[in-house]
C-alpha cells in the first residue's frame, strides 16, 4: 500500500476509534447525570401534561409529588440514545480536531477540554438562549422553523468559536462577535400565544439543569477526544 494512502487509513482510523471511545464515555456520564437530575423534573411536568395534578387548581400541589421508578425499557433507551448522540458530537469534535493538529496546534486532555467548553457553546447555550430547553406541554412555534434556526444558529455560533480560538486579527474576532450575536437579532420563532399547564418553575428548573448537564458532558466529552486522540495517536506510531 502507498504511504500516502496508509496514512490517510490510520488517520481515519485514528479518527473513528477516538471519537467512539469518548462518545461512549461521554454519553454514559451524560446519561447518568440526566437520569439524576433531567428526567425526575421532566417526569413531573408530564404530570401536569397529562392533567394527573393541575396548577393552580385551587388547592395546593406537592412540589416533590411521587414519581414513576426505574423503567428498564424506557431508560435503557435514554442510555443507548444518550451514548449515540455523543457520539456523533464526538465525530465531529475530532475531526475538527484532526484539522488543528495539521495547522500545528497541539491536542491534549487539557486543550480537549476548551473544545469540549466550545462544542457546549455551539450546540446547546448558543441556540438555547432563544430557544430554552422546554418540558412538555409548552407553547411552540412551528417545529421546522425552530429546527431551521437551531440549525443555524449552531453552525453560525461553531465557526465563532474557531475564528475565536484560532484568529489572529481583530477582524476575525469582529466576525465571530457577530456570528454569535446574529442569530438572536433575527430572533428565534416564537408562538403566538404563551399557554401551557406545567409551573414555571419547573420549567426553570428542567432548562438550568438541562444546561448543567449538557456542560459537565461537553467537558468530559472534549477531554476524553483528546485523551483518545494522544493515545491513539501514540499507538499507531508505535506500530508503524
Amino acid at each position: 500500500m502507498p504511504p500516502a494512502f496508509r496514512a490517510t487509513d490510520m488517520q481515519i482510523s485514528r479518527v473513528l476509534v477516538s471519537a467512539l471511545f469518548a462518545g461512549v464515555v461521554a454519553g454514559l456520564v451524560s446519561a447518568l447525570l440526566q437520569l439524576m437530575f433531567v428526567q425526575p423534573v421532566l417526569l413531573h411536568a408530564e404530570l401536569y401534561e397529562s392533567g394527573e395534578l393541575v396548577h393552580f387548581g385551587g388547592a395546593l400541589v406537592s412540589a416533590h409529588p411521587e414519581l414513576p421508578g426505574f423503567d428498564a425499557l424506557r431508560d435503557g433507551m435514554s442510555i443507548l440514545f444518550a451514548a449515540l448522540v455523543y457520539t456523533g458530537y464526538a465525530m465531529i469534535l475530532v475531526a475538527l480536531m484532526s484539522i488543528a493538529e495539521q495547522r500545528g496546534h497541539d491536542i491534549t486532555p487539557r486543550t480537549g477540554m476548551f473544545w469540549g467548553l466550545a462544542g457546549f457553546v455551539a450546540f446547546q447555550f448558543a441556540p438555547g438562549l432563544s430557544l430554552a430547553p422546554e418540558v412538555p406541554g409548552v407553547a411552540a412555534a412551528d417545529l421546522e422553523l425552530r429546527q431551521i434556526w437551531w440549525l443555524a444558529t449552531v453552525v453560525s455560533a461553531g465557526v465563532a468559536m474557531w475564528l475565536i480560538a484560532f484568529g489572529k486579527s481583530s477582524i476575525a474576532y469582529g466576525i465571530a462577535a457577530i456570528l454569535l450575536l446574529a442569530p438572536h437579532v433575527i430572533g428565534a420563532p416564537e408562538p403566538l400565544n404563551f399557554t401551557g399547564p406545567v409551573p414555571t418553575e419547573i420549567g426553570a428548573l428542567f432548562a438550568a439543569r438541562a444546561f448543567g448537564v449538557g456542560m459537565v458532558s461537553w467537558v468530559i466529552l472534549g477531554t476524553c477526544a483528546g485523551y483518545f486522540w494522544n493515545t491513539e495517536g501514540n499507538r499507531q506510531h508505535a506500530t508503524a
